[in-house]
Protein backbone atom coordinates (compact mmCIF):
# COMPACT_ATOMS: atom_id res chain seq x y z
CA UNK A 1 0.00 0.00 0.00
CA UNK A 2 3.07 2.34 -0.19
CA UNK A 3 2.75 2.92 -3.65
CA UNK A 4 -0.39 4.14 -2.92
CA UNK A 5 0.24 6.92 -0.82
CA UNK A 6 -0.33 5.10 2.16
CA UNK A 7 2.24 4.61 5.63
CA UNK A 8 1.85 2.45 8.77
CA UNK A 9 0.08 3.70 11.70
CA UNK A 10 0.80 3.03 15.05
CA UNK A 11 -2.42 4.18 16.49
CA UNK A 12 -5.79 2.69 15.07
CA UNK A 13 -7.37 6.16 15.83
CA UNK A 14 -5.68 7.88 13.45
CA UNK A 15 -5.95 5.18 10.83
CA UNK A 16 -7.42 5.80 7.48
CA UNK A 17 -7.28 2.03 6.55
CA UNK A 18 -7.47 -0.68 8.51
CA UNK A 19 -7.25 -4.36 7.32
CA UNK A 20 -8.31 -7.11 9.89
CA UNK A 21 -6.93 -10.45 8.78
CA UNK A 22 -8.38 -13.32 9.71
CA UNK A 23 -8.92 -17.29 10.16
CA UNK A 24 -12.01 -19.29 10.17
CA UNK A 25 -10.49 -23.03 10.99
CA UNK A 26 -12.46 -22.75 14.34
CA UNK A 27 -14.99 -20.87 16.07
CA UNK A 28 -13.32 -18.82 18.43
CA UNK A 29 -11.08 -17.13 15.92
CA UNK A 30 -14.34 -16.19 13.78
CA UNK A 31 -15.93 -14.73 17.35
CA UNK A 32 -12.90 -12.58 17.78
CA UNK A 33 -13.52 -10.78 14.37
CA UNK A 34 -16.96 -9.54 15.03
CA UNK A 35 -15.58 -8.21 18.71
CA UNK A 36 -12.97 -6.59 16.75
CA UNK A 37 -15.41 -5.26 14.34
CA UNK A 38 -17.37 -3.81 16.86
CA UNK A 39 -14.94 -1.75 18.52
CA UNK A 40 -13.86 -0.13 15.28
CA UNK A 41 -17.25 0.64 14.31
CA UNK A 42 -16.84 3.70 16.50
CA UNK A 43 -14.04 5.03 14.57
CA UNK A 44 -15.68 4.98 11.56
CA UNK A 45 -18.60 7.07 12.83
CA UNK A 46 -15.89 9.83 13.44
CA UNK A 47 -13.83 9.50 10.20
CA UNK A 48 -15.66 9.37 6.99
CA UNK A 49 -12.49 8.43 5.49
CA UNK A 50 -12.06 5.27 7.19
CA UNK A 51 -12.12 2.60 4.44
CA UNK A 52 -12.48 -0.61 6.67
CA UNK A 53 -11.75 -4.11 5.26
CA UNK A 54 -11.33 -7.77 5.75
CA UNK A 55 -8.99 -10.09 4.80
CA UNK A 56 -8.26 -14.07 5.14
CA UNK A 57 -9.86 -17.08 5.27
CA UNK A 58 -13.36 -16.18 7.03
CA UNK A 59 -13.37 -13.61 4.25
CA UNK A 60 -13.35 -16.10 1.60
CA UNK A 61 -15.52 -18.07 3.14
CA UNK A 62 -18.19 -15.53 3.85
CA UNK A 63 -17.82 -13.47 0.84
CA UNK A 64 -20.90 -10.79 0.38
CA UNK A 65 -22.40 -12.26 3.85
CA UNK A 66 -19.98 -10.52 5.37
CA UNK A 67 -21.14 -6.96 4.42
CA UNK A 68 -24.82 -8.20 5.08
CA UNK A 69 -23.54 -9.42 8.79
CA UNK A 70 -21.06 -5.85 9.08
CA UNK A 71 -22.92 -3.27 7.01
CA UNK A 72 -20.48 -0.78 7.77
CA UNK A 73 -17.73 -2.85 6.39
CA UNK A 74 -16.03 -1.34 2.99
CA UNK A 75 -13.99 -4.12 1.72
CA UNK A 76 -13.96 -7.95 1.91
CA UNK A 77 -11.14 -9.60 -0.30
CA UNK A 78 -10.29 -13.38 -0.09
CA UNK A 79 -7.07 -15.19 -0.12
CA UNK A 80 -6.00 -15.14 -3.99
CA UNK A 81 -6.60 -11.44 -4.22
CA UNK A 82 -4.35 -9.78 -1.89
CA UNK A 83 -1.99 -8.63 -4.34
CA UNK A 84 -4.84 -6.83 -5.78
CA UNK A 85 -5.58 -4.86 -2.76
CA UNK A 86 -4.43 -1.65 -3.84
CA UNK A 87 -6.89 -1.59 -6.70
CA UNK A 88 -9.71 -2.51 -4.43
CA UNK A 89 -8.57 0.44 -1.99
CA UNK A 90 -8.73 2.77 -4.98
CA UNK A 91 -12.24 1.18 -5.54
CA UNK A 92 -13.75 2.36 -2.80
CA UNK A 93 -11.69 5.70 -2.91
CA UNK A 94 -13.72 6.62 -6.04
CA UNK A 95 -16.98 5.16 -5.06
CA UNK A 96 -17.77 4.51 -1.32
CA UNK A 97 -19.40 1.40 -1.96
CA UNK A 98 -18.84 -1.74 -0.46
CA UNK A 99 -16.31 -4.04 -2.61
CA UNK A 100 -15.88 -8.08 -2.75
CA UNK A 101 -13.74 -9.76 -4.63
CA UNK A 102 -12.87 -13.86 -3.18
CA UNK A 103 -12.61 -15.55 -6.84
CA UNK A 104 -10.02 -17.91 -7.04
CA UNK A 105 -7.11 -16.95 -9.20
CA UNK A 106 -5.10 -19.61 -11.52
CA UNK A 107 -2.08 -18.82 -9.58
CA UNK A 108 -1.81 -17.18 -6.58
CA UNK A 109 0.27 -13.89 -7.00
CA UNK A 110 -0.08 -12.53 -3.68
CA UNK A 111 2.79 -15.57 -3.44
CA UNK A 112 5.98 -13.47 -5.16
CA UNK A 113 5.11 -10.33 -2.26
CA UNK A 114 7.96 -9.76 -0.58
CA UNK A 115 8.67 -9.07 2.94
CA UNK A 116 9.30 -5.23 3.78
CA UNK A 117 12.47 -4.20 4.48
CA UNK A 118 14.02 -4.92 7.68
CA UNK A 119 12.77 -2.47 10.84
CA UNK A 120 14.64 -3.17 13.63
CA UNK A 121 13.96 -6.59 13.42
CA UNK A 122 16.04 -9.93 13.51
CA UNK A 123 13.61 -12.44 12.32
CA UNK A 124 11.36 -12.45 9.32
CA UNK A 125 8.55 -14.66 7.78
CA UNK A 126 8.97 -16.22 4.25
CA UNK A 127 5.49 -17.97 2.50
CA UNK A 128 6.63 -20.46 0.39
CA UNK A 129 3.91 -21.97 -0.45
CA UNK A 130 -0.14 -21.22 0.07
CA UNK A 131 -3.45 -24.13 0.38
CA UNK A 132 -3.62 -27.44 0.77
CA UNK A 133 -4.22 -30.91 -1.11
CA UNK A 134 -4.94 -33.24 2.21
CA UNK A 135 -8.75 -32.68 3.18
CA UNK A 136 -8.85 -33.94 6.95
CA UNK A 137 -12.12 -33.87 7.44
CA UNK A 138 -12.43 -31.46 10.10
CA UNK A 139 -10.65 -28.94 7.96
CA UNK A 140 -11.95 -25.98 6.08
CA UNK A 141 -8.34 -24.69 4.73
CA UNK A 142 -8.19 -26.31 1.00
CA UNK A 143 -11.91 -24.78 0.68
CA UNK A 144 -10.61 -20.81 1.72
CA UNK A 145 -6.76 -21.17 0.24
CA UNK A 146 -7.44 -23.67 -2.38
CA UNK A 147 -5.01 -26.51 -3.90
CA UNK A 148 -1.59 -26.51 -3.34
CA UNK A 149 1.00 -24.10 -5.41
CA UNK A 150 4.61 -23.94 -4.62
CA UNK A 151 6.28 -20.66 -5.39
CA UNK A 152 9.32 -21.04 -7.15
CA UNK A 153 12.60 -22.36 -5.60
CA UNK A 154 14.95 -19.23 -6.99
CA UNK A 155 12.24 -16.69 -5.59
CA UNK A 156 11.90 -17.98 -2.34
CA UNK A 157 16.00 -18.23 -1.77
CA UNK A 158 16.63 -14.72 -3.44
CA UNK A 159 13.64 -12.99 -0.82
CA UNK A 160 16.10 -14.86 2.18
CA UNK A 161 19.24 -13.17 0.30
CA UNK A 162 17.89 -9.90 0.62
CA UNK A 163 16.49 -10.07 3.75
CA UNK A 164 19.92 -11.13 5.07
CA UNK A 165 21.18 -8.21 3.48
CA UNK A 166 18.68 -5.89 5.66
CA UNK A 167 20.25 -7.76 8.70
CA UNK A 168 17.80 -10.10 8.91
CA UNK A 169 18.88 -13.47 10.69
CA UNK A 170 16.02 -15.83 11.25
CA UNK A 171 13.96 -16.64 9.19
CA UNK A 172 10.57 -18.63 9.70
CA UNK A 173 9.76 -20.49 5.45
CA UNK A 174 5.75 -20.92 5.95
CA UNK A 175 2.97 -23.18 4.09
CA UNK A 176 0.04 -25.20 5.03
CA UNK A 177 2.04 -27.90 4.99
CA UNK A 178 5.62 -27.22 4.05
CA UNK A 179 6.54 -30.86 3.86
CA UNK A 180 5.30 -31.25 0.81
CA UNK A 181 6.69 -28.08 -0.85
CA UNK A 182 7.90 -28.27 -4.57
CA UNK A 183 5.36 -31.17 -5.66
CA UNK A 184 3.80 -27.62 -7.21
CA UNK A 185 5.91 -25.82 -9.38
CA UNK A 186 9.16 -26.09 -7.21
CA UNK A 187 11.24 -26.58 -10.33
CA UNK A 188 12.21 -30.07 -9.21
CA UNK A 189 13.21 -28.89 -5.77
CA UNK A 190 11.96 -30.30 -2.64
CA UNK A 191 11.65 -28.89 0.97
CA UNK A 192 14.98 -30.00 1.94
CA UNK A 193 16.74 -29.04 -1.51
CA UNK A 194 15.39 -25.67 -0.30
CA UNK A 195 16.16 -25.52 3.11
CA UNK A 196 19.65 -26.81 2.33
CA UNK A 197 20.09 -23.94 -0.29
CA UNK A 198 19.12 -21.31 1.87
CA UNK A 199 21.77 -22.58 4.66
CA UNK A 200 24.55 -20.88 1.97
CA UNK A 201 22.92 -17.53 2.54
CA UNK A 202 25.75 -15.43 4.57
CA UNK A 203 23.88 -13.23 7.56
CA UNK A 204 21.41 -15.89 7.77
CA UNK A 205 22.20 -17.78 11.11
CA UNK A 206 18.90 -19.46 11.92
CA UNK A 207 16.03 -21.17 9.90
CA UNK A 208 12.65 -22.58 11.00
CA UNK A 209 9.58 -23.75 9.40
CA UNK A 210 6.18 -24.38 10.21
CA UNK A 211 3.53 -26.35 9.23
CA UNK A 212 4.91 -30.22 8.63
CA UNK A 213 2.40 -32.97 7.95
CA UNK A 214 3.66 -36.04 9.36
CA UNK A 215 2.75 -38.44 6.72
CA UNK A 216 4.82 -36.11 4.51
CA UNK A 217 7.59 -36.17 6.63
CA UNK A 218 10.60 -37.85 4.45
CA UNK A 219 13.80 -39.23 5.55
CA UNK A 220 15.49 -36.64 3.52
CA UNK A 221 13.85 -33.98 5.41
CA UNK A 222 14.52 -35.44 9.26
CA UNK A 223 17.91 -35.74 7.94
CA UNK A 224 18.41 -32.33 7.83
CA UNK A 225 18.47 -31.94 11.17
CA UNK A 226 21.95 -33.13 11.60
CA UNK A 227 23.24 -31.96 8.44
CA UNK A 228 22.22 -28.80 8.40
CA UNK A 229 23.78 -26.15 10.86
CA UNK A 230 21.50 -23.22 10.59
CA UNK A 231 17.99 -25.34 10.56
CA UNK A 232 17.31 -25.09 14.31
CA UNK A 233 16.34 -28.09 16.28
CA UNK A 234 12.63 -27.79 16.71
CA UNK A 235 9.60 -28.94 14.65
CA UNK A 236 5.89 -28.81 14.78
CA UNK A 237 4.26 -32.02 13.55
CA UNK A 238 1.08 -32.01 14.61
CA UNK A 239 -0.56 -35.51 15.32
CA UNK A 240 -4.44 -34.09 16.07
CA UNK A 241 -5.13 -37.31 17.87
CA UNK A 242 -3.88 -40.55 19.73
CA UNK A 243 -6.40 -43.18 18.06
CA UNK A 244 -5.98 -44.86 15.35
CA UNK A 245 -10.10 -44.78 14.77
CA UNK A 246 -10.51 -41.10 15.30
CA UNK A 247 -7.07 -40.65 12.93
CA UNK A 248 -8.63 -42.70 9.99
CA UNK A 249 -12.31 -40.58 10.28
CA UNK A 250 -9.83 -37.16 10.23
CA UNK A 251 -8.60 -38.80 7.01
CA UNK A 252 -4.99 -37.89 8.27
CA UNK A 253 -3.50 -41.03 6.37
CA UNK A 254 -1.00 -42.26 9.20
CA UNK A 255 -1.29 -44.53 12.13
CA UNK A 256 -0.06 -43.61 15.26
CA UNK A 257 2.56 -46.19 15.13
CA UNK A 258 3.95 -44.32 12.08
CA UNK A 259 3.88 -41.11 14.04
CA UNK A 260 5.83 -42.17 16.96
CA UNK A 261 8.50 -44.15 14.10
CA UNK A 262 9.29 -40.38 12.97
CA UNK A 263 9.21 -39.42 16.03
CA UNK A 264 11.88 -41.84 17.55
CA UNK A 265 13.81 -40.89 14.17
CA UNK A 266 13.64 -37.40 14.46
CA UNK A 267 15.26 -37.98 17.95
CA UNK A 268 18.02 -40.43 17.21
CA UNK A 269 19.18 -38.02 14.23
CA UNK A 270 18.86 -34.49 16.58
CA UNK A 271 18.56 -35.72 20.37
CA UNK A 272 18.23 -32.44 21.76
CA UNK A 273 15.20 -31.22 19.47
CA UNK A 274 12.51 -30.04 20.51
CA UNK A 275 8.78 -31.54 19.14
CA UNK A 276 5.68 -29.52 19.52
CA UNK A 277 2.11 -30.37 18.03
CA UNK A 278 -1.65 -29.97 17.85
CA UNK A 279 -3.94 -31.88 19.44
CA UNK A 280 -8.12 -32.11 18.68
CA UNK A 281 -10.47 -33.18 21.41
CA UNK A 282 -14.07 -34.28 21.16
CA UNK A 283 -13.74 -35.05 17.17
CA UNK A 284 -17.29 -36.50 16.28
CA UNK A 285 -17.93 -39.83 17.88
CA UNK A 286 -14.46 -39.91 19.72
CA UNK A 287 -15.29 -42.13 23.14
CA UNK A 288 -13.74 -42.37 26.27
CA UNK A 289 -11.41 -45.50 24.70
CA UNK A 290 -10.04 -43.61 21.57
CA UNK A 291 -9.27 -40.36 24.49
CA UNK A 292 -7.30 -42.42 26.50
CA UNK A 293 -5.49 -43.45 23.47
CA UNK A 294 -4.64 -39.26 23.33
CA UNK A 295 -3.37 -38.87 26.86
CA UNK A 296 -0.89 -42.30 26.37
CA UNK A 297 0.62 -41.04 23.51
CA UNK A 298 1.19 -38.01 25.54
CA UNK A 299 2.90 -39.74 27.96
CA UNK A 300 4.81 -41.74 25.17
CA UNK A 301 5.50 -38.52 23.39
CA UNK A 302 6.21 -36.43 25.80
CA UNK A 303 6.18 -32.87 23.59
CA UNK A 304 7.84 -29.78 24.36
CA UNK A 305 4.41 -28.49 24.11
CA UNK A 306 1.19 -28.40 21.94
CA UNK A 307 -1.74 -26.09 20.73
CA UNK A 308 -4.65 -28.10 22.03
CA UNK A 309 -8.52 -27.28 21.23
CA UNK A 310 -11.70 -28.61 21.52
CA UNK A 311 -13.20 -29.47 17.79
CA UNK A 312 -14.93 -27.00 16.20
CA UNK A 313 -17.15 -27.73 13.76
CA UNK A 314 -16.83 -26.19 10.28
CA UNK A 315 -19.15 -25.51 6.97
CA UNK A 316 -18.14 -27.64 3.87
CA UNK A 317 -16.29 -30.56 5.81
CA UNK A 318 -16.81 -34.14 5.89
CA UNK A 319 -16.71 -34.12 9.88
CA UNK A 320 -19.49 -31.35 9.69
CA UNK A 321 -21.65 -34.47 8.41
CA UNK A 322 -20.98 -36.53 11.26
CA UNK A 323 -22.68 -33.87 13.31
CA UNK A 324 -21.07 -32.22 16.74
CA UNK A 325 -21.94 -35.72 18.72
CA UNK A 326 -19.59 -35.43 22.18
CA UNK A 327 -21.01 -33.43 24.55
CA UNK A 328 -19.71 -29.74 25.67
CA UNK A 329 -19.37 -30.42 29.11
CA UNK A 330 -17.58 -33.94 28.06
CA UNK A 331 -14.90 -31.58 25.58
CA UNK A 332 -14.05 -29.21 28.31
CA UNK A 333 -13.21 -31.90 31.13
CA UNK A 334 -11.10 -33.87 28.29
CA UNK A 335 -9.57 -30.25 27.38
CA UNK A 336 -8.64 -29.90 30.44
CA UNK A 337 -6.58 -33.47 31.24
CA UNK A 338 -4.76 -32.78 28.05
CA UNK A 339 -3.95 -29.22 28.60
CA UNK A 340 -2.91 -30.06 32.74
CA UNK A 341 -0.82 -33.11 31.44
CA UNK A 342 0.66 -31.07 28.74
CA UNK A 343 1.58 -28.63 31.73
CA UNK A 344 3.87 -30.63 33.54
CA UNK A 345 5.64 -31.90 30.66
CA UNK A 346 6.37 -28.76 29.43
CA UNK A 347 7.55 -27.41 33.09
CA UNK A 348 9.39 -30.85 33.19
CA UNK A 349 11.24 -30.09 29.83
CA UNK A 350 12.29 -26.84 31.03
CA UNK A 351 13.36 -27.54 34.52
CA UNK A 352 15.62 -29.95 32.63
CA UNK A 353 17.32 -26.86 31.13
CA UNK A 354 18.33 -25.57 33.74
CA UNK A 355 22.16 -24.93 34.45
CA UNK A 356 22.61 -25.07 30.82
CA UNK A 357 24.12 -22.85 28.57
CA UNK A 358 22.64 -21.80 25.88
CA UNK A 359 22.67 -19.66 22.76
CA UNK A 360 20.08 -16.86 22.22
CA UNK A 361 19.49 -15.02 19.43
CA UNK A 362 17.94 -11.35 21.34
CA UNK A 363 14.93 -10.02 19.59
CA UNK A 364 14.29 -7.05 21.88
CA UNK A 365 13.23 -5.98 25.09
CA UNK A 366 11.02 -8.12 27.22
CA UNK A 367 7.29 -7.75 27.27
CA UNK A 368 7.20 -7.94 31.16
CA UNK A 369 10.24 -5.62 31.79
CA UNK A 370 12.03 -2.93 30.04
CA UNK A 371 15.29 -3.99 31.93
CA UNK A 372 15.72 -7.40 30.15
CA UNK A 373 15.95 -8.69 26.82
CA UNK A 374 14.26 -11.63 25.43
CA UNK A 375 14.79 -13.62 22.73
CA UNK A 376 14.77 -18.16 21.84
CA UNK A 377 16.89 -20.43 21.78
CA UNK A 378 17.70 -22.29 18.78
CA UNK A 379 14.65 -24.89 20.01
CA UNK A 380 12.58 -22.30 20.13
CA UNK A 381 12.00 -21.77 23.82
CA UNK A 382 11.61 -17.72 25.23
CA UNK A 383 14.00 -16.67 27.40
CA UNK A 384 14.36 -13.63 29.40
CA UNK A 385 17.51 -11.98 31.23
CA UNK A 386 19.25 -8.74 31.97
CA UNK A 387 20.71 -7.11 28.83
CA UNK A 388 20.99 -3.63 26.99
CA UNK A 389 19.31 -2.83 24.18
CA UNK A 390 22.77 -3.04 21.97
CA UNK A 391 22.85 -7.16 22.23
CA UNK A 392 19.70 -7.09 19.89
CA UNK A 393 20.37 -8.54 16.75
CA UNK A 394 23.28 -10.62 18.13
CA UNK A 395 23.48 -14.12 19.52
CA UNK A 396 24.91 -14.60 22.97
CA UNK A 397 25.81 -17.15 25.76
CA UNK A 398 22.75 -16.97 28.19
CA UNK A 399 22.70 -19.85 31.63
CA UNK A 400 19.66 -21.22 32.30
CA UNK A 401 18.41 -19.95 35.76
CA UNK A 402 15.31 -20.89 36.45
CA UNK A 403 11.89 -22.23 34.71
CA UNK A 404 8.82 -21.47 34.15
CA UNK A 405 5.47 -22.93 32.25
CA UNK A 406 5.65 -20.28 29.02
CA UNK A 407 9.54 -19.38 29.40
CA UNK A 408 12.56 -19.24 30.88
CA UNK A 409 14.99 -17.05 33.12
CA UNK A 410 19.01 -16.66 32.51
CA UNK A 411 21.61 -14.61 33.13
CA UNK A 412 24.19 -12.98 30.54
CA UNK A 413 27.68 -14.82 30.76
CA UNK A 414 29.23 -11.93 28.74
CA UNK A 415 30.36 -14.14 25.88
CA UNK A 416 28.80 -13.04 22.73
CA UNK A 417 28.78 -15.96 19.76
CA UNK A 418 28.27 -13.27 17.15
Amino acid sequence: MEKSGYESCDDVRKADLIIINTCSIREKAAQKVYSQLGRLKQLKRKNHRLILGVGGCLAQQWGSQFIERVPFLDLVFGTHNIHLLPELVAKVEKSRAPVVRIEFQESVKSLNIPVPNNNGRVSAYITIMQGCNNFCSYCVVPYVRGREESRPFRDIVDEARSLAYSGIKDITLLGQNVNSYGLGNGGGHDFADLLQEIEHISGIERIRFTTSHPKDLSDKLIRCFSRTGKLCEHIHLPVQAGSDRILTMMNRCYTINDYCEKVDTLRAVCPEISITSDIIVGFPGETDRDFQATIDMMKKIRFDNIFSFNYSERKRTDAAKLGDTVNASVKRERLQTVQSLQEEHTLEKHKALVGNMEEILVEGPSKNSRDDMTGRTRTNKIVNFRGDYELIGKVVHVRITCAYLHSLRGELTGEEVT
